[in-house]
């Protein structure tokens, strides 16, 4: 039997960083009003992430990440005519307190980690490397979800600017000015 070889060890380290970022983001899911619509996109992605990072990938992780990928383009588009409709938070906001932008984000995820990881198990198995898109992609993928979920946790939010949403920062300065 062949062993595993060295050409996916960036890919398969980004791998399993997302699997754990999705295992979390499932498990905070189960106390949700609408947990049956995230709960399955969030495990779903994360046993991809897993079983791809962990081992060689399988032809049956191929069809579950297609049905993660349709799911989550679905509940991209939710959060985002919930905004527009509403106008909660803004198309660009980062302002991780908002529900929809969490939902957005973590659904956007979802789309561009099972987007790079059909690209990836799409190569054969005997490529000594991966596209170097597809390895670039998982590990800007890992930086920018953990890079923004720890700027949520740790910069307090009263002085994380990049975090207001447009209408409280102008009303901020307003206030400051006076």
């Amino acid at each position: 039997m062949a062993k595993a070889k060295p050409r996916k060890q960036m890919l398969r380290f980004c791998s399993l960083m997302m699997a754990f970022i999705f295992a979390i983001s499932a498990s905070v899911q189960l106390n949700d009003p609408d947990w049956y619509l995230w709960f399955p996109l969030y495990a779903a992605a994360c046993a991809v992430n897993l079983v791809n990072g962990a081992s060689m990938y399988i032809n049956q992780m191929r069809q579950i990440a297609r049905l993660t990928l349709w799911l989550g383009g679905f509940l991209l588009i939710k959060p985002l005519i919930e905004d527009f409709v509403k106008g909660i938070a803004g198309f660009w906001s980062l302002d991780m307190r908002e529900r929809v932008v969490r939902e957005r984000f973590g659904s956007g995820l979802a789309v561009a980690s099972m987007s790079l990881q059909l690209k990836a198990s799409s190569m054969s198995m005997f490529e000594v490397k991966v596209r170097p898109h597809v390895e670039y992609g998982m590990a800007v993928l890992v930086g920018i979800t953990y890079g923004l979920s720890l700027a949520f946790l740790m910069v307090p939010q009263t002085r994380n600017e990049f975090l207001i949403k447009h209408r409280e920062r102008k009303a901020y300065n307003q206030f400051t000015q006076h």
